[in-house]
C-alpha cells in the first residue's frame, strides 16, 4: 500500500530546500549562471515536494475503517448523479449512531435509491436518512483508477446508499460562500434545462456549470465513441472561446466611443473584462483541474 512520506523526511527536505534557497542570494555574486540554475531548479523542486506533502496532510480527515448501516445525518453540501443515474448527496457536518467523533468522516457521499416521494435536496438543507455506508475503494486493478486517493483530498471519509426516503430536517440555510455558489450553479443548471429541452438542454447546462446531472447515459456513451467526450471537461477550447468572445467584444465596444478608445487603454481594460469573465466561469463550472489549468494559462 501507498504511503506518504514520513513526518522526519518531510522536515529534511524542508531544510534542504531552505538551504539550497539561501544558498543563491547569499552566494549569486560568486556563483557562475551554470551554478545557480542548478540550485534554483533544486530549490523549486525541493518546494513543490514539499507543498504537495503539505496538502495531503492539510486535507486529512477520518475515514472510515469499517461497513456502517443506521441512521446518518449531515448538511447536503453538493447534489450530482451516479453512472446509473442514481441521485447523490454528498454531506457535511455528519452525526452516525454510536460512531464517536473521532471517528467521524468529514464528509460522505450517499447515493438515494428507491422512491424519495416529494422529496427535493437542496445544498443547505440538513438531512436525516438510513443507509449503509463503507469505506472508499481503491483501485480494481493495478495500476488502474484510485477513487480511494481521490476521496482523500476530497475529504470524503465514507460512501454508501440507501433505498429509503429521507427525512428533511431543516430548510435550506445559505451559510458560507461554497454553499451560496453551488446554489447558484444549480439553479441556473436547472433553468438551462427547463429553457433548452432535450439532450441539448443538458449538455448546454454541463458546459456552463459543470452539472451533468442531466445528461442522458446513451448520450455520453455515444459521445466517448466518437471521440467528442472530451467537450464535457471544461478546459482550453471553452475558455479560450469564453476570454476571447469577451476581449473582442468589449474592445470593439470601448473602440465605438472616440473620447475613450483615444484617451484610455482600452485593449488593457477589455483584457481585464476578459480575466473577470474568466474568473467568473472558473467558479461557475465548479473549478475543476483541467479549467483551473485553463484559467491559468489564459491569465498568463
Amino acid at each position: 500500500m501507498k504511503t506518504e512520506p514520513s513526518a522526519l523526511l518531510r522536515v529534511l527536505v524542508l531544510i534542504l530546500m531552505l538551504v539550497t534557497a539561501s544558498l543563491v542570494p547569499l552566494t549569486g555574486r560568486k556563483l557562475p549562471w551554470a551554478w545557480r540554475a542548478p540550485l534554483l531548479g533544486l530549490a523549486t523542486l525541493l518546494a513543490g515536494f514539499t507543498l504537495a506533502a503539505w496538502r495531503a496532510h492539510d486535507v486529512a480527515a477520518p475515514v472510515l475503517s469499517f461497513r456502517y448501516y443506521g441512521p446518518i445525518e449531515g448538511r447536503i453540501v453538493a447534489i450530482d448523479r451516479s453512472r446509473s443515474g442514481a441521485m447523490r448527496l454528498t454531506l457535511d457536518q455528519i452525526g452516525l449512531e454510536d460512531v464517536s467523533s473521532w471517528r467521524t468522516p468529514d464528509r460522505v457521499r450517499v447515493s438515494l435509491h428507491g422512491d424519495q416521494g416529494n422529496v427535493k435536496p437542496e445544498p443547505g438543507q440538513f438531512v436525516a436518512m438510513t443507509g449503509h455506508l463503507s469505506p472508499p475503494g481503491g483501485p480494481s486493478e493495478p495500476g488502474g483508477f484510485d477513487f480511494r486517493r481521490l476521496a482523500w483530498f476530497q475529504s470524503l471519509g465514507a460512501v454508501g446508499y440507501t433505498r429509503k426516503p429521507i427525512a428533511l430536517l431543516t430548510p435550506p440555510t445559505s451559510t458560507g460562500w461554497r454553499i451560496w455558489l453551488y446554489t447558484l450553479r444549480l439553479s441556473l443548471s436547472n433553468a438551462i434545462s427547463s429553457r433548452i429541452e432535450g439532450p441539448e438542454g443538458g449538455f448546454a447546462a454541463a458546459i456552463l456549470t459543470g452539472d451533468r446531472a442531466g445528461l442522458d447515459p446513451d448520450h455520453v456513451r455515444n459521445l466517448r465513441h466518437s471521440n467528442l467526450a472530451h467537450l464535457l471537461a471544461i478546459s482550453g477550447l471553452h475558455m479560450g472561446l469564453l476570454t476571447g468572445a469577451v476581449f473582442f467584444a468589449l474592445r470593439a465596444a470601448f473602440a465605438i466611443v472616440p473620447m475613450i478608445a483615444l484617451t484610455y487603454p482600452i485593449k488593457k481594460f477589455a483584457a481585464l473584462g476578459a480575466l473577470i469573465a474568466a474568473f467568473s466561469y472558473l467558479h461557475l463550472s465548479g473549478a475543476s483541474v483541467a479549467t483551473e489549468r485553463a484559467f491559468i494559462m489564459a491569465s498568463l
